[in-house]
């Protein structure tokens, strides 16, 4: 493998109140790529394994919160393993339990969107184990660093603005 399929894309969200709520989305390549695999989630990363150069998390501890695979299938908490399976599921993570309804009147499209009780889906998801068909990651900041996360990664905006 080379190239694109080597790396992951982690979407840190910080935590913090002060900062609102704010997500980033980084690289995780290389070497880093490789302390990642196996990893599950609820597993606490230390932040140096995200980033690359000076764009690295150092001194931050962030808890894997979920992610999704190449083709977008989710990954689910109660599954385990990596591979992926298809299951019977209520309203929950990966599946809104809703149906769509589109009716013609008079002319005018419309669209109605209800949870009819007890709905119940098959749905594909992944195991909640980190391994080479994962392409994202979500992270949450557990234990912040010394400099804030919009410090480490003010530069990369300013660029992309000039």
């Amino acid at each position: 493998m080379a190239g694109n399929d080597a790396e992951f894309i982690a979407v840190v969200n910080d935590t913090d109140p002060k900062n609102g709520g704010k997500s980033y989305a980084l690289k995780i390549t290389g070497n880093n790529h490789a302390q990642i695999l196996g990893k599950r989630i609820g597993d606490v990363v230390d932040g140096i394994f995200v980033g690359e150069g000076d764009k690295t998390l150092s001194g931050y501890k962030l808890e894997i919160t979920g992610g999704s695979d190449k083709t977008g299938t989710p990954l689910r908490r109660d599954l385990d393993g990596g591979s992926r399976q298809s299951i019977l599921v209520t309203q929950s993570t990966g599946y809104k339990g809703e149906v769509v309804v589109h009716k013609k009147k008079g002319g005018d499209k419309k669209r109605f969107r209800y949870k009819p009780d007890g709905l119940r889906r098959r749905r594909n998801f992944r195991g909640n184990t980190i391994t080479q068909d994962t392409r994202q990651i979500n992270l949450k900041v557990v234990e912040s660093g010394k400099k804030t996360l919009n410090a480490i990664l003010a530069t990369e905006a300013e660029e992309a603005a000039e």
